[in-house]
């Protein structure tokens, strides 16, 4: 399930910082059912030690500018939210409409829309385009035996596998079996790519590089309805991983190739 949420500052204007994620996620949290909201963010579903929230989120979309370590946005504002767990979902609307309204960062806004999108069906590699930029990376160890969080590039053969495999867990601990498809044949490759579609964010204290851009994306269900609703990659529920199919000819893509910047730490 997706839904598409717009709406317009009370003030004329919304100001974030640069690095908003949080914020909106916070928002996400704070407009769920109370016990359902603990449960996600305690508990989850879980993969042995991993815990998986399955949802995501766009980055925002609309007419803004940058002022210091600001966004200003002017007029209508929009994103999008996915997950597999329709009921995450489900609450989230139901809250939202009968508030008729979102604060984000102490700032209240009205709700002018909440669209639910048609369900989605795949056949064969989609062309995609990151709404919302993806991440994979693992942690090692350097000589004196300290942590260290390596991201992967595109085009390093480590970012595909480990999509993959991200997503196949994905899978396992959603349907609560073994008994799913093999992803011999299923693949993630960059189309159009390159170091400008790198962005570095920071979510908390965390700085994170992602990639944004174009790629081409063959998997077999139930794992190209999990990466479309649950998001491609790691940490999709801080607002990474989120994608659109670039040949639908949609108002969304349209939209975003108007707000091609994507803002930073740099």
């Amino acid at each position: 399930m997706r839904i598409k949420l717009r709406f317009t500052s009370n003030d004329g204007f919304l100001v974030l910082p640069v690095q908003y994620n949080y914020l909106l996620q916070s928002m996400i949290y704070r407009n769920l059912e109370r016990s359902l909201a603990d449960w996600l963010h305690e508990e989850g579903f879980r993969y042995y030690k991993r815990k998986f929230k399955l949802f995501t989120f766009s980055r925002l979309f609309g007419k803004f500018r940058r002022e210091g370590d600001n966004l200003v946005y002017t007029g209508q504002v929009w994103f999008k939210i996915g997950s597999p767990y329709t009921k995450l979902l489900e609450s989230l609307a139901t809250h939202l409409v009968k508030a008729h309204e979102i604060t984000i960062n102490r700032q209240k806004c009205v709700l002018d829309a909440l669209e639910v999108e048609m369900k989605k069906e795949f056949k064969g590699p989609q062309l995609i385009k990151m709404l919302s930029p993806m991440t994979i990376y693992s942690t090692l160890k350097d000589a004196e035996g300290k942590k260290k969080t390596y991201y992967y590039a595109p085009w390093e053969k480590e970012f595909e596998k480990l999509i993959l495999e991200n997503l196949r867990k994905k899978v396992l601990v959603f349907n609560g079996n073994e008994d799913i498809p093999s992803l011999e044949n299923a693949w993630i490759k960059p189309v159009k790519v390159n170091k400008k579609n790198l962005h570095v964010i920071k979510f908390k204290n965390t700085v994170i590089k992602a990639w944004s851009g174009i790629y081409e994306l063959h998997l077999p269900e139930p794992y190209m309805s999990m990466a479309y609703y649950g998001g491609l990659g790691s940490k999709n529920s801080q607002g990474f991983g989120m994608w659109e199919v670039v040949d639908e000819g949609n108002d969304n893509l349209q939209e975003c190739s108007k707000n091609e910047r994507w803002e930073e730490i740099g």
